[in-house]
């Protein structure tokens, strides 16, 4: 058996770093080994402070969400369309400022090409890519009492370990669920847009963990709830492209190794143990040498910082900070990330170092 089905991940995930031209628009063209048409498309301005912008394919290009804050979902000019190798974006200060740097960190689904999907008590607006382990779900809440659970399909055929999920007519927080540190329905359940620590308040969210088919959600404003409609970015790992773990700190400048199975082109971290810390996250492009210093903070809208360095490497990253954020002696962090290059192709070939 090959080592992964993937040998390169650039068809699925890539990031393009770009300048705002401040005009109507701004074509933002990919350098992977492949072209990717993506369907979620999040951008960070990093020069100066500004709202994370995201929106996918499903909703249409002129819908807008922001990971920094509650606000629901907006028509704006951020961006226009999804393009054959990349996105343009509009006049809107968020994605194109003249004058400021961005990046842009894409997904590819299924092309924009959703399908009804009825495994749930539910039915979803879904467009999922199996091979890649990730679907786009978009659904209305039905559930009006505390205690009422729906089930929803996300057409995945492996059970996530990640959901971020979103309401778009509301002014309430991301919720956020994974297994790798426990499990949906217990103190595992955190906000992309809080520094708060996973707390079982939230644990109502989310009914059960995710099956091969579906997720489970509960009686929330969050999640689901009648009359309210909803977005959540469902993800199921693959070897050598992506992975969703945890790891223990150690509190020394020679932090833990974490072992992924590919060299990572993006990835996020957030202490689970503690409040007060940001979902960090940081890429290939913007550190192209070790240590990678530049990240930006999901739940901030603040322009990226350089410090408390992390090293990518072949088959994971190396932590080299003592900083809470990311290797507090003993506390738990969560981690997301997506390959830049498994650490063996499926032919059997194993990736270079940075």
């Amino acid at each position: 058996m090959a080592y992964t089905t993937i040998t390169d991940p650039s068809v699925y995930f890539q990031t393009a770093l770009y300048s705002g031209n401040g005009g109507g628009t701004n074509n933002v063209v990919n350098d992977g080994n492949s072209n990717l048409q993506p369907d979620w498309v999040w951008v960070k301005e990093r020069s100066s402070n500004s709202s994370h912008a995201l929106t996918n394919s499903t909703n249409g290009a002129g819908y807008i969400l922001s990971s920094n804050n509650t606000n629901d979902e907006s028509s704006a000019s951020a961006f226009t369309s999804f393009d054959s190798d990349g996105f343009t974006v509009g006049s809107d200060g968020k994605t194109n400022e003249s004058g400021q740097t961005y990046v842009g960190w894409q997904w590819k689904a299924n092309g924009g090409t959703t399908a009804s999907n009825t495994d749930g008590s539910i039915t979803s607006t879904v467009q999922a890519n199996t091979t890649a382990g990730f679907s786009i779900v978009s659904y209305t809440g039905v559930n009006s009492s505390n205690g009422q659970t729906s089930t929803i399909g996300h057409g995945l055929n492996s059970a996530p370990e990640l959901i971020i999920c979103k309401r778009r007519n509301g002014t309430y927080g991301w919720s956020v669920g994974s297994t790798t540190i426990g499990n949906f329905t217990s103190s595992n359940v955190f906000e992309l847009n809080e520094t708060g620590a996973p707390s079982a308040t939230y644990a109502y969210e989310w009914g059960a963990n995710p099956t091969s088919t579906v997720f489970t959600t509960g009686y929330s404003n969050r999640t689901n709830i009648s009359g309210g409609t909803f977005i959540a970015y469902c993800f199921a790992p693959i070897q050598g492209y992506s992975k969703f773990g945890s790891y223990t700190g150690n509190g020394n400048a020679d932090g833990p190794f974490i072992y992924t199975g590919f060299k990572p082109a993006f990835f996020i971290v957030k202490r689970t143990d503690a409040s007060g810390e940001n979902f960090v996250l940081r890429d290939n492009k913007v550190s192209p040498i070790n240590p990678v210093n530049a990240y930006v903070v999901a739940n901030d809208n603040r322009a990226e910082a350089n410090h408390y360095a992390v090293d990518l490497l072949s088959n994971g990253f190396k932590v080299r900070t003592s900083e809470s954020g990311h290797n507090h002696n003993g506390g738990t962090y969560i981690y997301m990330a997506w390959a830049e290059s498994p650490f063996v192709s499926s032919e059997g070939v194993p990736t270079t170092a940075r």
